[in-house]
């Protein structure tokens, strides 16, 4: 069963400086949960392109994940290689203007590899994905503030 987890938050920073930590996988470890990150592959186009493959180490956990949607300050994408027990995860973060400043919209699926964990990780990588979000919009404020 397809499993889906949808997180929103909101910064008073323009989608271009949110997008720009979002391409920026060596920013990650700095504003998230995460406790590393490494280019494993480069994009077809740049490091961080489309196709890159990162991988971000958080304990025991490993999270090969590949580029696989940039639209400047728009959206970003990324689907999960291996790492975790799950199908087809794929995530997009979309960025929307509002009231001067971004409305941040992360939202991803997945199959469970093993038939009832579904809502196990869904649950755990959605506390997870509050997490990640509630940094990104910490570590924007940050960059607007005066």
């Amino acid at each position: 069963m397809v499993q889906r987890i949808s997180v929103r938050g909101r910064t008073s920073a323009p989608a271009d400086t949110v997008y720009e930590l979002l391409r920026d996988g060596a920013s990650w470890p700095t504003w998230s949960p995460l406790g590393s990150f490494e280019l494993v592959r480069p994009g077809d186009d740049e490091p961080e392109g489309l196709g890159a493959i990162r991988l971000f180490r958080t304990g025991r956990t490993r999270s090969y994940e590949k580029i696989v949607a940039l639209e400047p300050g728009r959206r970003f994408g990324y689907a999960l290689e291996h790492g975790l027990p799950l199908r087809d995860y794929v995530a997009y973060v979309d960025l929307s203007p509002r009231d001067g400043g971004t409305e941040i919209h992360w939202h991803s699926t997945f199959t469970a590899k093993i038939p009832g964990t579904g809502w196990f990780y869904r649950r755990v990588l959605g506390v997870f994905i509050k997490r990640v979000v509630a940094g990104l919009v910490a570590a924007t404020e940050a960059r607007v503030a005066p």
